[in-house]
């Protein structure tokens, strides 16, 4: 009895030892082959076989500090982070649009997004999250009511005191303080960042850790201007510039701006938004798309930008991969903010690294 549990022991520690060396590029056969913050997946038809790639972002906050300005971080986002492969029909209808994104919202959290791309609509008298056209939700284009995800946000926010969301809704609710009722009943609102605090004419925001002790640490954008003074929500292209989405957002070697935005070189808005997603979302090739054309698009945009790197890089599908993915783009966009690299690790003390941006 006692060789047999110290042997079932002893298999166990060997498990658990291989799983935490396992590195990114491993083959495997589950995810629990594969190390903390992977998973194993199978990046046909540029990999044979399945390997362990990254799941999980790296904190800069935690790794680093939180004692820089907001814009000097980057985020990764997910591009209609409620369009979720398998969400159940809400309304009784087969959906027949577009999803983006595999894991829920709550899960995408804890992986270590940041920033949350959602389409809110006047939908059933109620607000919804919808991936639609024309403006108008359908009931087979229709996800969810947004309360459910806002409270998903909410119970993150709550548990992890020391973190950061952005909102960034493309926005068409027209129902008179619609979206203020949501963000009140799903307790969202004592977290709100208000619009007073965002900087003007480029300057930087405030400390991410005065961020954290006010508690002022859910930021909301709208594509609709006038909420700013109506319902006290950021319109988007005050305080952001964004490059152009879909096809024409991953054209190699270019990086034009969002009709709506101004010029990506436009210095009076200290943010800066990089899509990195097709027109028509594709499972299959997105692991492709998240390797080196996605680094190669990161630099064309610091250019575009006016030397500036980009602190959201929005993606569908942000776990595909063929190693490190949405995750080292990200790496490398904070390695660059916080101090010039090429990766956010060699910013540590002792790191040996010497770099400049």
């Amino acid at each position: 009895m006692g060789r047999a549990f110290t042997a079932a022991t002893l298999l166990l520690l060997l498990g658990a030892l291989g799983a935490a060396t396992a590195n990114v590029g491993d083959s495997c056969s589950t995810s629990a082959d594969c190390g903390a913050g992977q998973w194993c997946f199978d990046c046909e038809p540029k990999l044979s076989g399945s390997h362990c790639v990254r799941s999980a972002a790296t904190n800069p906050f935690q790794l680093i500090n939180n004692s820089l300005p907001f814009n000097k971080y980057a985020y990764l986002t997910t591009h209609n982070s409620y369009a979720i492969v398998g969400e159940p029909s809400h309304t009784g209808i087969p959906r027949i649009t577009f999803d983006n994104q595999e894991d829920t919202v709550t899960d995408q959290l804890n992986n270590g997004v940041r920033a949350l791309m959602l389409d809110t609509y006047d939908f059933k008298g109620d607000v919804w999250l919808c991936h639609s056209s024309g403006g108008k939700c359908n009931d087979f284009t229709a996800f969810e009511p947004a309360l459910d995800t806002f409270q998903e946000i909410e119970a993150f926010l709550s548990a992890n005191p020391s973190e950061i969301v952005t909102i960034i809704l493309e926005d068409y609710v027209h129902a008179p303080n619609g979206l203020t009722n949501v963000f009140n009943t799903s307790g969202l609102l004592k977290y709100w960042f208000p619009v007073s605090k965002m900087p003007q004419n480029g300057q930087d925001w405030p400390l991410v850790s005065d961020m954290v002790a006010s508690n002022q640490r859910l930021l909301v954008f709208t594509s609709i201007s006038s909420k700013q003074s109506t319902e006290g929500i950021a319109y988007q292209w005050n305080f952001m510039v964004e490059n152009n989405y879909g096809d024409d957002g991953m054209d190699a070697g270019k990086c034009s701006n969002r009709a709506e935005s101004a010029p990506l070189s436009d210095k009076t808005k200290s943010l800066v938004l990089m899509n990195y997603f097709p027109s028509v979302p594709i499972k299959f090739t997105a692991c492709l798309q998240h390797s080196q054309s996605l680094t190669d698009m990161v630099n064309t945009c610091y250019g575009a930008a006016g030397n500036r790197w980009a602190n959201f890089i929005a993606v569908d599908y942000y776990k595909r991969s063929d190693g490190g993915g949405v995750f080292q783009s990200t790496d490398l966009l904070n390695g660059r903010l916080l101090c010039g690299c090429q990766d956010i690790r060699a910013c540590l003390p002792g790191s040996g690294v010497v770099c400049s941006a």
